[in-house]
């Protein structure tokens, strides 16, 4: 059983949600990257969506670019990244670890050795937010080969034709779309017709995640009550990051207070 059916299947027994927060790997720092995420596991998180820093990530937000520029102005590397992986993995080896990345990063590296690495790291999956379901082939038959999961964008309003493709290729977990447009805690996520999760469970769709303006906890709550199984929240846990950069205990404090207060409503 793999570490995401694991928790999905504890998160049934106990008739709650898993809520997932995202922080970029490296930021602000190398160590104090280590220290944000093991304040977000103990303070509850269910798993981890983690990203890596790159230069021009199109799905994101003003939030969550800051965040890749203040790590990589502190020499974070997608070899670094995996330093941090490592050392998350050892601390908690039974927590679903997820990369949401940009294809530049895999190419850069070489898709074989990526996926070879992401496998020696234990991460479970990998979310590569700029390759469009036609092209996705050659990423998801390397991460099968190495035993890495790959998570696909469910977008809003999809037709027939992406619900079947989303549900037949996402493994993990299915990330769905809260709203269009980029990553922000500004505008609220909006829940999807019961029409569409009613076809991702027809069409056996791994869980599926809501994604993309999740910040409060009635969001978690309302995710919940629309049958999603987790709830993802980056922008929101990234803002207490940056709003704290001078003062590290504060930010972890209001860290783990936000993750607590989340984790309830699920």
């Amino acid at each position: 059983m793999s570490r995401y059916e694991s928790l999905f299947r504890q998160c049934d027994q106990q008739k709650r949600i898993a809520f997932i927060p995202f922080v970029m790997l490296g930021d602000p720092d190398f160590d104090t990257s280590i220290d944000i995420i093991k304040t977000l596991v103990e303070a509850g998180a269910d798993a981890l969506e983690l990203g890596i820093p790159f230069s021009d990530p199109v799905a994101d937000g003003p939030v969550i670019q800051t965040a890749a520029i203040r790590a990589l102005s502190s020499n974070m590397t997608t070899t670094r990244s995996f330093e941090i992986l490592a050392r998350v993995r050892e601390l908690f080896p039974d927590i679903p670890i997820g990369l949401l990345l940009y294809s530049n990063l895999v190419y850069r590296k070489g898709i074989e050795a990526f996926y070879k690495q992401c496998a020696t790291d234990q991460i479970d999956s990998v979310l590569i937010a700029d390759v469009p379901l036609r092209e996705s082939t050659l990423f998801d038959g390397i991460a099968n080969k190495h035993g890495v999961e790959s998570v696909h964008i469910l977008p809003p309003n999809p037709g027939e034709k992406t619900l079947q493709q989303v549900a037949k290729l996402s493994k993990g977990y299915t990330y769905v779309l809260g709203r269009a447009g980029v990553t922000g805690a500004g505008i609220a996520a909006k829940m999807p017709s019961q029409d569409i999760m009613q076809k991702l469970t027809q069409y056996n769709a791994a869980p599926p995640v809501m994604g993309f303006g999740i910040s409060k906890p009635e969001q978690v709550t309302e995710a919940k009550a629309h049958g999603f199984k987790g709830a993802i929240s980056g922008s929101a846990v990234v803002n207490i990051i940056e709003n704290n950069l001078s003062n590290k205990t504060k930010m972890l404090s209001e860290l783990a207070l936000f993750v607590e207060r989340m984790k309830a409503a699920t």
